[in-house]
């Protein structure tokens, strides 16, 4: 029978966040998740800055935006970063934004056995 998953420790896990214009983060989500993601948790937020204010041609552009974040093992973060890039096109400038962080401890979750730190002895 194989070994459960441990549910806090010391980890090799990042997060992936991701902001994104309302109405765009299911595709991205749906990339990211063919690329090793397991699961996403998505909120709304609303953003300020310049481009609000001025918007397209005196328009203003609606602050309403997407933020998604993904836990997944530091081996995978490459992989399912780049997914989120070319799904989003976050390489074009006002796409949206997406970062890593590093998690050094974790709870309430079951962390496969591949992210765990081994303690000293």
């Amino acid at each position: 029978m194989p070994e459960k998953p441990l549910m806090q420790g010391h980890v090799k896990m990042d997060q992936i966040t991701c902001v994104v214009q309302r109405g765009k983060a299911d595709p991205i989500i749906k990339a990211a998740m063919k690329a090793g993601a397991t699961s996403a948790t998505i909120y709304f937020a609303r953003g300020t800055g310049i481009r609000e204010k001025l918007g397209l041609l005196g328009i203003a552009i609606s602050p309403e935006k997407e933020v998604f974040f993904i836990t997944c093992c530091q081996e995978d973060t490459d992989q399912i970063f780049d997914a989120i890039v070319k799904a989003g096109n976050m390489e074009t400038p006002a796409q949206g934004i997406v970062y890593v962080n590093e998690i050094k401890r974790i709870a309430g979750i079951a962390i496969p056995r591949k992210a765990l730190i081994k303690e000293p002895e």
